[in-house]
């Protein structure tokens, strides 16, 4: 744990240290699309490879469909209640 809290704590100064070198940050951005595309490739290889996840992945199917959607209505639903709630009274002044 120690280490991840280093690199990370490494990651934060470097990044406070170019903040104003736009060229270094352009290429930051496209090395950390490329660094996500490579771990959402190997997640796939691993799961691909696991048999039990496999077996049950039309079931898991179902249950993440549900949760997936679960989750995309009740943010919808928080966020009307929020701007209703908070935002629409100061917009009619």
């Amino acid at each position: 744990m120690i280490i991840v809290v280093a690199i990370m704590t490494a990651g934060i100064i470097f990044g406070y240290l170019i903040r104003n070198k736009n060229r270094l940050i352009k290429l930051n951005d496209k090395l950390i699309m490329w660094a996500i595309y490579l771990l959402l490739f190997v997640l796939g290889i691993a799961i691909g490879t696991n048999e039990t996840i496999m077996k049950s992945l039309p079931t898991l199917g179902l249950k993440a469909l549900a949760i997936t959607l679960g989750g995309v209505f009740g943010s919808i639903l928080l966020a009307w209640f929020t701007y209703k709630v908070f935002f629409k009274n100061k917009e009619q002044q």
